[in-house]
């Protein structure tokens, strides 16, 4: 079949990488994709909210099967414009998309369906947020409601903090739109993991765990990221816990979105906090994660797209997902100043030490091509994975990787996985 992947990312290039290998993928397209996925992929220079181009585009390529990587484009209801057109997508339409786009909506739909989360507010003025700031317990937790690119969460130690990041999300509209309504939630305490699933409107499959690391700087200190790295599996999602979540968490949530008329297919991503009082729900995301994506993808067994089919047409119950043994770690190469400010246009050495290395990858996240040579095009530029027959051999691996890799400004944290030698 012909296949268009929407998006150009690092997770995209995992997408991309798994695709490329299925028996059914004759030939790949990506939107707009990156100098990366150019190697595996024909990409057309086409943004991925650009809906009636991507339309016509698979249209005038036959295409049999889209795959949409990117929050922005479910959010706003890509999947609902190619079905209309008749070409089959993989991703969840805008109706279930909202599980990602409104942290209101899905903090709402945890409330009423009993799926355990922090305790939390939801504001649609700073006044009335302000007001509730009077006698709320600190730490506090505050998150802009709509997508801000991983980036709209701030944790206030203190009630000036919190003031000021109230004034900073609905006031300054440091997050633009997405700011135009907040929720102010408990503090919760305890590990981070996150974990993927496939979805058919009914049944859900549940893939291997993984942690990712958010904060810019080593010792999890500076701003919020995208992501800096990622491992997997989390030594921390045990048995006990998986059992807990199957229990009250993953069908819970298919449940709870089928009940509202909101059929979700596709991936739903649990971002979970394992606290002393058992597993909560932090957010959850409507797609792949990324970098999780790169430490969970290369480690599955299964032809991806008969996953993807079988998310489509409600066939999942009849598929088991099968991982590697095994373990992956990410770190990601970025631009030295990202998330903040920082140079494009840095010529990249060294990516073809990859090309005969077994078990070591090199995912493009901000890349392009210029005058023969790829150059940096972004702040994250590369997640660099590597596999090991264990957590510890997987970093060491990952670690030794990035030295093959060049660029002026290259940055990245030297602690990834640094929680695997408290497990």
């Amino acid at each position: 079949m012909k296949v268009l992947i929407v998006g150009g990312g690092g997770r995209e290039h995992a997408i991309a990488m798994c695709v490329s290998k299925s028996a059914k993928c004759e030939k790949l397209y990506c939107a707009p994709g990156n100098a990366g996925i150019a190697q595996v992929a024909e990409c057309a220079p086409i943004g991925a909210m650009e809906f009636d181009k991507l339309v016509a585009f698979a249209k005038e390529k036959e295409i049999d099967f889209v795959i949409v990587g990117m929050d922005d484009p479910l959010v706003g209801g890509l999947v609902d414009k190619m079905e209309e057109a008749g070409i089959k997508t993989f991703g969840p339409k805008k109706n279930a998309a909202i599980l990602e786009g409104s942290k209101a909506f899905s903090k709402d739909l945890m409330k009423k369906y009993n799926i355990p989360t922090a305790a939390y507010e939801n504001f649609d003025s700073a006044d009335e947020a302000l007001a509730y700031l009077e006698t709320a317990k600190m730490p506090i937790v505050l998150k802009a409601d709509g997508l801000a690119l991983g980036k709209g969460v701030l944790i206030c130690n203190t009630k000036e903090e919190a003031i000021e990041g109230v004034k900073s999300i609905m006031l300054d509209k440091n997050f633009g739109d997405a700011g135009n309504r907040m929720v102010i939630e408990e503090f919760m305490t305890g590990r981070e993991v996150s974990v993927l699933s496939f979805v058919d409107g009914k049944t859900i499959r549940i893939m291997t765990s993984a942690q990712d690391h958010k904060r810019a700087k080593d010792g999890d200190q500076g701003l919020n990221t995208g992501g800096m790295g990622t491992f997997s599996p989390s030594p921390f999602y045990t048995d006990e816990v998986d059992e807990f979540c199957k229990k009250y968490i993953y069908q819970a949530t298919v449940d709870a979105m089928a009940a509202e008329g909101r059929e979700f297919k596709g991936v739903i991503f649990f971002g979970l906090m394992l606290t002393e009082n058992g597993p909560r729900v932090l957010e959850y995301n409507a797609r792949f994660g990324d970098p999780e994506a790169q430490v969970v993808l290369p480690r599955m067994k299964n032809d991806i797209l008969d996953v993807m089919e079988a998310c489509v047409e409600g066939t999942l119950d009849q598929v088991e997902l099968e991982f590697e043994d095994n373990a992956a770690v990410c770190v990601v190469l970025a631009s030295d100043g990202y998330p903040l400010a920082y140079e494009k246009g840095k010529v990249i050495g060294g990516l073809d030490a990859f090309d005969d290395k077994d078990g070591y990858y090199c995912f493009h996240a901000g890349t392009k091509l210029a005058d023969g040579n790829i150059v940096t095009n972004g702040g994250r530029v590369l997640g660099v994975t590597a596999k090991g027959s264990n957590l510890k051999e997987a970093r060491a691996n990952a670690y030794e990787a990035t030295k093959w890799v060049s660029f002026e400004n290259k940055y990245m944290r030297n602690d990834i996985g640094k929680a695997i030698d408290e497990a």
